[in-house]
């Protein structure tokens, strides 16, 4: 990236299909991946479904690989979900790459207890 240029930012909105609703209160973290995961940004989801961080905005990315962790069932869990142990689906990781630094990467994540769909999203 030249002076000139700003990173895009990773955006996240989680929806737990299975009940229809913004997933508030979900856990994830990312991660840039060099010779070790470095963490970037990590929190829970708000109300609306969506992680309120600083690298939304493009703190911290930079052209490389990436990797995503939702805690999809402790989410359920902490919402009295009876889920077996260990259940089908504890967390869901998805490891994507960045290129174009400048372009903005959204990642609707939408899942239930027994699978997930993630893809890029608002290119």
């Amino acid at each position: 990236m030249t002076k000139t240029d700003t990173a895009g930012g990773i955006s996240i909105h989680a929806v737990d299909i299975s009940r229809g609703v913004p997933a508030d209160g979900l856990a994830v973290r990312l991660y840039r991946i060099e010779s070790d995961r470095i963490q970037i940004a990590a929190g829970t989801c708000g109300a609306a479904g969506a992680l309120q961080h600083p690298v939304a905005d493009g703190a911290g990315v930079t052209r490389g690989i990436y990797e995503v962790e939702f805690d999809v069932a402790r989410y359920y869990r902490d919402d009295g979900l009876l889920l077996p142990d260990p259940s089908f689906l504890e967390t869901a990781v998805c490891r994507f790459g960045i290129d174009r630094v400048t372009e903005h990467f959204h990642l609707p994540f939408k899942f239930t207890p027994w699978g997930f769909s993630l893809f890029r999203g608002g290119a």
